[in-house]
């Protein structure tokens, strides 16, 4: 039975009394003489320590109940017990991606107005660069070597005695933390998380894939290591630049997979595609690894089928549907898409998804760009019927941080609570299973008809020289061109500097759209050499940028 949850942090502690023992986090800490790398591990005990003395150390640096406070140190053991430190103060953690970009950072900086920042020394030094965007920030706290700007060292703070620390009480409906979205279609939203919300994710996602408390998950995103210790099982933190998953060295995903006997694991597509490559260039298996979950964007059968082939026929790949505003959402496996799903796919119905997890309600609404203040009804769209995504239910925030404009755009009022608008378009089938036809801002608005990407796309990428597709519009917003951009398989890339070889190509991958009424009014194709992605998976196409690209391209 789950414990009931008012301080989130109260699940650590419970594990810690459970399985003291128990390995919590292993990481990377360095390399051997032979070039391979060494890993360390914290207990849930020694994890549990830590955090009370970190506690402890932040109470006694001002840092109390409802501080906000932003933090920026590398992944790894100190990011979950200055975490699991701030929750057990009652202070509210500020998780902002690093890869986002200057601007982007200060964007959300600006947004929250923290109390407290801790970061290791170029963070600091960040922040004095830019100090007018910190006025708020009244204390500071230095991981690692600390020069002249003062404040305090989190190495010092942490210098406490080991007793348990009494935790604050917290409401269950009371703020937790502050995630920022990655802002990949838009400027990037802080995301409300309360202790419930957390304590509702991290049990939906133990019912339905950690449901073997002896997993070992190689959690190649921060978050999914912070559910991990949640729920009690042990995460591997790989070697890996959390902001370019896509070019991560493959045997740092393989290595400690095989020396841990890890049985589960997170990724983008974009690093299954690397790995997956690798490991049957290299005749790679991956016997202990029994699910894989992808997720962050759509992901293609071709690349889950060329990872299942690294695994044991009894392990499962699954494409899982969630967002930083709710998660976990719905999922299923590769080899239900590759009997049921794959010539839908490839007709233009979409990618499927799966059906919705039983933590989350999901309906389908008639497309706007409007708000909706309240919810109705009346609002839903037959099955089959392309509209928006809208969730219900506990593992869904029910509000951006100090953002009524974005709160206005996608929260819908239904009594006690909010409805949440995914700003993703799909379809609920007959048999009640998801599909995601694209985001709503990307559609595109012809003079006949309106495309969603997602649903074209799907089509084209049965070319065998496609990698990827991407639909976009140019022109006037409702009198839009279509144009389908296409990023070759990298061994199909020198037939382009052909121009016979180019036009012969380009035909072809045309035609395959003129075959199906969903694209044949698609008649303009560029190749583009490496598509933009976003910052956290690598795997979101920006289609923003490219319609720019591509405008430009035609004139």
């Amino acid at each position: 039975m789950p414990i009931n949850i008012s301080n989130i942090a109260n699940c650590l502690k419970d594990n810690a009394h459970k399985f003291p023992n128990k390995k919590a986090i292993i990481y990377p800490v360095g390399t051997h003489k032979d070039g391979s790398i060494k890993y360390h591990h914290k207990t849930y005990k020694e994890l549990n320590i830590e955090s009370d003395q970190y506690a402890r150390g932040f109470e006694s640096a001002g840092i109390k109940k409802g501080t906000k406070t932003l933090f920026m140190v590398k992944p790894g053991p100190d990011l979950f017990s200055i975490t699991f430190g701030l929750f057990k103060v009652g202070a509210i953690p500020v998780i902002v991606d690093p890869g986002l970009g200057v601007k982007r950072m200060l964007h959300c900086f600006n947004a929250v107005n923290a109390e407290a920042f801790i970061g290791i020394k170029r963070a600091h030094i960040f922040r004095l660069l830019l100090a007018r965007h910190f006025k708020s920030v009244k204390i500071w706290i230095t991981a690692g070597k600390r020069l002249f700007w003062g404040g305090y060292s989190l190495k010092n703070l942490a210098k406490q005695i080991t007793t348990p620390y009494q935790m604050a009480e917290t409401t269950p409906n009371e703020l937790a933390l502050i995630n920022f979205t990655t802002g990949s279609t838009g400027p990037a939203k802080g995301v409300e998380y309360t202790h419930e919300m957390i304590n509702k994710e991290y049990q939906s996602l133990k019912l339905n894939y950690y449901n073997n408390p002896d997993h070992i998950d190689l959690a190649t995103l921060s978050l999914f290591a912070l559910y991990d210790i949640l729920i009690g099982v042990t995460a591997i933190l790989p070697k890996i630049d959390a902001t370019k998953p896509a070019l991560v060295d493959p045997q740092n995903i393989i290595d400690p997979i095989k020396q841990f006997n890890a049985s589960m694991m997170f990724a983008s597509p974009a690093l299954l595609n690397r790995v997956g490559k690798y490991g049957i260039e290299h005749n790679i298996k991956l016997p202990t690894l029994k699910t894989v979950l992808a997720g962050g964007a759509p992901v293609t059968l071709s690349t889950m089928k060329v990872f299942q082939q690294l695994l044991s026929d009894d392990a499962s790949i699954l494409t899982t549907y969630g967002s930083t505003e709710a998660l976990p959402i719905s999922s299923i496996d590769y080899k239900t898409l590759e009997v049921n799903c794959r010539h839908k796919t490839e007709v233009g119905m979409g990618t499927c998804i799966g059906k919705p997890l039983e933590s989350v309600e999901v309906s389908i609404i008639e497309i706007t760009d409007t708000p909706i203040p309240q919810w109705d009804e009346k609002l839903l769209v037959p099955n089959g019927t392309v509209g928006e995504v809208v969730l219900k239910g506990t593992i869904v925030s029910q509000s951006y941080y100090k953002n009524p404009q974005a709160n206005s755009l996608n929260k819908i009022k239904d009594g006690n609570e909010n409805r949440h608008r995914m700003g993703d378009l799909g379809l609920l089938d007959e048999e009640g299973q998801l599909w995601f036809c694209g985001r709503k801002q990307q559609r595109v608005i012809t003079s006949k008809t309106t495309l969603f990407t997602v649903q074209c796309e799907g089509i084209f990428n049965q070319h065998p020289a496609v990698f990827r597709s991407a639909l976009v519009g140019i022109g006037d917003k409702n009198n839009q061109t279509p144009v389908i951009c296409i990023e070759l398989e990298p061994e199909q890339v020198e037939n382009i500097k052909i121009p016979k070889e180019k036009a012969a190509l380009t035909q072809s991958i045309l035609n395959i759209g003129k075959a199906h009424t969903l694209t044949q009014e698609i008649s303009t194709l560029l190749f583009h050499p490496s598509f933009p992605v976003d910052i956290r998976h690598n795997a979101k196409i920006g289609r923003e940028q490219l319609a720019i690209w591509a405008e430009q391209e035609k004139q």
